[in-house]
């Protein structure tokens, strides 16, 4: 059996360079979905949207988010699923972990109980899809119950029961609504079905391909997990307790370090006690906050230089003024010239592909 013995400063560089922040920089918007496996749609966008966001730290200020649409909507070289987008390739897995393997008990015994409304909802789809959600009759049996927003959104609920099951499929969107359709008309021909045992193989593999280095298993957080089973070799990280899984491939790569703006839901922090062991990096979203009791800012973006977390950029895209608004610029460690030159330069690039001017209050 093979064991690595890593130093941090090599964990931390196995992880840079499995999300594709190393240089030189990636060049193909596909390729960096497929190699990061998902992108997570968030609504939120006090600079970007998090999917180009996170599309802009790895390709700069070339991308442009007209690509990812036509990737999705036109070329069908990625697709949309619930709160994520992602490539076709784990699209088998990703149902059949839901299919197979039911997170929500309450869930099933729902959708059994509305099982002529599922089937209403699919003879109108092949009937007239694709279709905005708002064009889709309710005719539930019984009402989704909830104590929060979800409450008695029968139509919501079901769309996305469907979708994560393989049922329905997202074919597009007009603002912030979602078309659907059948899978067969948005999914590409010809994607196998799986079974269990294969999916939690294929989804631990693509996902240790992604991050590098992880742990098997831990603590459940919310959305796609940071864990790869038994994927990859076994490592021991210098300094940190426990034992890893280490992608074999990324081990001794030269290393070509960067500067880079990161998205707060950035795979790369996204585990924040991965980010803390590996990096000493501590975050938290502070958005939910009061803003007196904030720290670092409403949305502060991680800053990467290097093989190193060392500081936030809290800003501001305010549109209408035409300005990028940098509020601060957090220093985890004491910034030398060069690393201010090259975080500004960022930011500069930054405010150039959201074609904003950069400003100081």
């Amino acid at each position: 059996m093979v064991v690595h013995h890593l130093t941090k400063d090599e964990a931390r560089r196995i992880a840079i360079h499995a999300q594709l922040l190393d240089a030189p920089r990636p060049t193909d918007l596909v390729a960096v979905v497929e190699r990061l496996t998902l992108l997570q749609i968030d609504p939120t966008a006090v600079i970007a949207p998090n999917a180009d966001l996170v599309l802009w730290s790895r390709l700069g200020s070339t991308y442009d988010p007209a690509e990812l649409t036509k990737a999705i909507e036109h070329d069908h070289s990625l697709v949309e699923t619930v709160a994520y987008i992602r490539s076709p390739q784990d699209l088998p897995a990703v149902i059949a972990e839901v299919r197979d393997a039911e997170p929500h008990p309450f869930t099933a015994a729902w959708l059994e109980t509305n099982e002529p409304f599922r089937r209403d909802i699919l003879a109108l789809l092949d009937k007239e899809g694709p279709l905005l959600s708002r064009d889709i009759p309710d005719t539930s049996i019984e009402p989704w119950p909830s104590t929060g927003w979800t409450n008695n959104r029968n139509l919501t609920r079901m769309l996305e029961a469907l979708a994560l099951r393989g049922h329905v499929a997202i074919s597009g969107r007009k603002g912030r609504q979602r078309y659907w359709d059948l899978p067969e008309r948005v999914y590409p021909a010809g994607l196998p079905t799986v079974d269990l045992e294969a999916a939690v193989q294929h989804r631990n593999e693509r996902r240790l391909a992604a991050l590098g280095i992880s742990r098997s298993t831990g603590t459940q957080i919310p959305g796609e997990p940071p864990y790869v089973g038994d994927a990859g070799e076994e490592a021991h990280v210098e300094g940190v307790p426990g034992t890893w899984r280490v992608h074999p491939a990324y081990v001794g790569l030269p290393f070509e370090g960067r500067t880079a703006l990161l998205s707060p839901f950035d795979r790369l922090i996204h585990d924040r006690v991965r980010a803390e062991r590996l990096f000493g990096f501590e975050y938290i979203l502070e958005m939910y906050k009061p803003k007196d009791k904030r720290r670092w800012g409403y949305f502060a973006l991680p800053v990467l230089h290097g093989d190193r977390l060392i500081g936030k950029l809290d800003a501001t895209a305010d549109r209408k003024a035409g300005t990028l608004v940098v509020n601060a610029i957090h220093e985890d460690i004491r910034f030398t010239r060069p690393i201010t030159a090259a975080v500004r330069a960022e930011i500069n690039d930054l405010a150039t592909w959201l074609g904003l001017k950069v400003t100081h209050p």
